[in-house]
């Protein structure tokens, strides 16, 4: 489905079209001399942030990364969305799992109908980076519930829930670097030193918010590694106790196996004939064995 929104005085339009809809896709390009491929990339969901500038068709692209609502494997993940400015219109393109920044940015307009186009777009940027902020609070506070739970005891699935928020962590961090880069391709392009210095204005508000993003995440993510390197090293050391704790009963289990073994032997042997022998042999092994085993002892704790 597309819609059009008129703003500034009738002066800028504004359409947004469901890449869903796909019978669109044509009229689009037609009344708005939008190249096909510029609409047919942007239906990529790996297609990754970057700036594309027509100068025959005076069309500019940008593809902004935009974080998914819902969770894909137990982790957050982020999307691709299209923006295109031809002359006085911006179009956006959206689906169903970025079509919530349509209502924000509608939202928007309504309250500040007197912007002009590339302060729209910026302004949308800004909106779209402050989004990412809530989620990765939400991580932060399920690492602390998750680190929490391994200090208790470390079990298969607190891991496996670490790892998700390292995976969705990743995610954040590779979308929030890609929208820094773009931010500052905007500003070294050649259609920048036409813009007013409003619309600058609001380019640099949404390169601070994008840049702080990039500082949380990866400060994040630090604490994530350091956190999973922790307790790698704690399973290995309970690993490691546990192979010496089977180590020294498998060397204390060998010396009554030694003892009866040689007192099992068919030939003359001491006390065979003796009817307390069996006795002197449980209480010879029993001594080596707490010898045996007080010598370990001094020696595992050096």
């Amino acid at each position: 489905m597309m819609t059009k929104k008129t703003f500034n005085n009738k002066q800028n339009n504004w359409i947004n079209l469901n890449t869903d809809n796909k019978k669109e896709f044509q009229k689009l390009s037609d009344e708005y001399d939008i190249d096909e491929d510029i609409i047919r990339y942007s239906l990529d969901k790996n297609e990754r942030a970057h700036l594309d500038y027509d100068k025959t068709t005076n069309v500019l692209t940008l593809i902004y990364n935009v974080p998914n609502q819902l969770k894909i494997d137990n982790h957050y993940e982020t999307i691709p969305m299209t923006f295109i400015i031809k002359d006085h219109t911006l179009i956006t393109l959206t689906n169903s799992k970025n079509h919530y920044v349509y209502f924000m940015m509608k939202n928007a307009i309504e309250k500040d109908d007197t912007l002009s186009v590339f302060e729209f777009l910026f302004n949308s940027l800004f909106m779209i980076t402050d989004q990412f902020f809530p989620y990765v609070e939400e991580m932060n506070n399920e690492r602390t519930r998750v680190s929490s739970k391994l200090k208790k005891k470390t079990t298969k699935q607190n891991l496996l829930s670490m790892s998700d928020l390292e995976t969705g962590i990743v995610f954040f961090i590779s979308a929030s670097k890609q929208n820094v880069v773009l931010l500052e391709q905007i500003k070294t392009h050649i259609f920048y030193k036409n813009l007013a210095a409003s619309e600058k204005e609001e380019l640099d508000d949404a390169m601070i918010e994008a840049k702080q993003l990039v500082e949380m995440t990866q400060l994040s993510s630090q604490i994530l590694q350091q956190l999973s390197g922790t307790y790698n090293n704690v399973l290995n050391n309970n690993l490691n106790d546990t192979m010496r704790i089977l180590t020294v009963l498998s060397v204390l289990l060998t010396i009554p196996t030694i003892i009866t073994g040689f007192f099992g032997m068919n030939m003359p042997l001491p006390l065979e004939n003796n009817a307390f022998g069996w006795i002197i042999t449980i209480i010879l092994s029993t001594f080596l064995w707490f010898l045996l085993s007080f010598i370990l002892r001094k020696i595992m704790k050096k």
